[in-house]
């Protein structure tokens, strides 16, 4: 988390071009929609117009497009003709799914886009084109219903191409449907990066990290099965979470009272259920979890019901641990997992 102090630091390292913090930090233009590396020649924002980014996932997934000038994703100078023309492809149809037969439909092998990719800037293609494509959505969920100059932020030639990137992600907004449900999406910053919830009226469907993996799935499955469309927009759930989020961080809240809304099987619904009873500091193994819930050989149903929970934080499937103690995985990164389980027995 860039602290105010350290924002004050990183922008006088900006201001000054230091090359000592290349690959420290990315910058984001609030004004102009791109991101930057420290040293970038071009003119400086005032600092209420930056945003800080330890990666440049982070500034992807914020919405921002790499700038032309600096090249933020590859080494100062030694950007190879693969990668440029890859990054090119992207930003000309930055809501594209892409597939292998799309790399090799440009003479591209896959195996090689994806290497060239992790060794400049530790993400494969793949990744970075989803992050690209999802910041277009992510765009528009922290906006809010403010009107966007697309062709400033996003390149597009028109408010209308960006409509249609966001509802490719989010749905189409319920105009000739009167059955389609409405939900609401909003960006929450957190100690442990931004967040989106979901939510309509009454409760809570979704609150994840945006670079978690399989998100515009998870989605996607959200928008299928309860027949919705997702706009950008707060209410009362998504206002009470984002106020107990800051309070938990700051660690004087141990219990969620904001509503939740489960969408699953019968069976995920009694796992994730049970996960809210792990009391604030505990450890449990997923064999523990099926022997409470009275299946006690369904251990790794259990496991996958963990997997698939979309309510992080406030179903707490980051204090399942396997039996001999690993911290298994988690869907927002083990990063994240460390990082709450010390925060939890700190304050517990």
């Amino acid at each position: 988390m860039i602290t105010t102090e350290s924002k004050e630091k990183l922008y006088q390292a900006l201001l000054e071009r230091n090359a000592e913090y290349e690959g420290v930090f990315f910058v984001g233009v609030i004004t102009t929609g791109i991101f930057c590396r420290p040293t970038c020649p071009a003119r400086k924002p005032k600092l209420e117009n930056c945003e800080f980014y330890q990666t440049a996932q982070q500034a992807l997934l914020a919405s921002y497009r790499p700038c032309q000038r600096c090249r933020p994703l590859s080494h100062p100078n030694h950007e190879t003709e693969l990668v440029r023309m890859l990054v090119d492809a992207v930003e000309g149809n930055p809501e594209k799914r892409w597939k292998d037969a799309d790399l090799q439909g440009l003479s591209v092998d896959p195996s090689t886009a994806r290497r060239h990719f992790k060794k400049r800037f530790g993400m494969t293609f793949v990744e970075y084109a989803r992050a690209r494509r999802m910041g277009v959505a992510m765009k528009h969920i922290r906006a809010g219903d403010k009107v966007i100059d697309t062709q400033i932020s996003t390149g597009y030639e028109s408010s209308s191409g960006f409509r249609d990137a966001f509802s490719r992600i989010m749905g189409e907004p319920p105009t000739s449907n009167k059955q389609t449900q409405v939900l609401y999406a909003s960006w929450l910053d957190t100690e442990l990066g931004p967040m989106i919830a979901i939510a309509d009226e009454h409760a809570l469907y979704l609150l994840e990290f945006v670079d978690r993996r399989g998100l515009e799935k998870e989605i996607e499955r959200l928008r299928f099965r309860n027949n919705s469309a997702i706009v950008p927009g707060e209410t009362e759930p998504i206002r009470l979470i984002e106020q107990e989020l800051k309070e938990y961080f700051t660690g004087s809240l141990k219990a969620f009272t904001t509503p939740v809304h489960f969408i699953g099987t019968p069976f995920q619904k009694r796992v994730w259920e049970q996960l809210r009873n792990i009391a604030f500091g505990d450890k449990i193994t997923y064999t523990k979890v099926a022997e409470q819930i009275g299946k006690p050989t369904a251990f790794r149903a259990v496991a996958n019901a963990n997997g698939t929970n979309q309510l992080a934080i406030i179903v707490p499937c980051h204090r399942v641990i396997r039996e001999d103690g690993n911290l298994a995985g988690y869907g927002g990164g083990m990063h994240r997992k460390r990082w709450l389980l010390e925060h939890e027995e700190k304050r517990s």
